[in-house]
């Protein structure tokens, strides 16, 4: 990643966490598609936005890629992109998500 690219990441990374951010632990599932088939992996958040949110997922991804995020207590579905990625736990990695025109219900709570 270029110096520009780097900067232009740092930026979009600070203004994703900008706003409210609720703690909470919600079961999510993220979906994409990997030479042709449709994958699913299931995890967690830990903490919630308008904007996005901090989720453990067992599989490790690339920053940047496109996957369908889906609220697995109310069956909410945006596309998110992957903004940052942190340590892998033994329950999976850390994912910063980034909703792409999500409703405001998605989480089902008020910022």
């Amino acid at each position: 990643m270029g110096v520009g690219n780097l900067s232009r990441f740092e930026a979009r990374l600070q203004n994703a966490r900008a706003g409210s951010r609720v703690n909470s632990r919600v079961p999510v599932a993220v979906e994409w598609r990997e030479s042709g088939r449709a994958m699913h992996a299931e995890g967690y958040t830990v903490d919630t936005s308008t904007k996005g949110c901090l989720a453990v997922i067992p599989h490790g991804f690339l920053v940047g890629q496109r996957l369908l995020l889906v609220n697995l207590i109310n069956k909410n579905a945006s596309e998110a992109v992957l903004i940052w990625r942190g340590h892998e736990g033994r329950a999976g990695w850390e994912l910063g998500l980034e909703l792409q025109e999500a409703s405001m219900d998605f989480w089902g709570v008020e910022f």
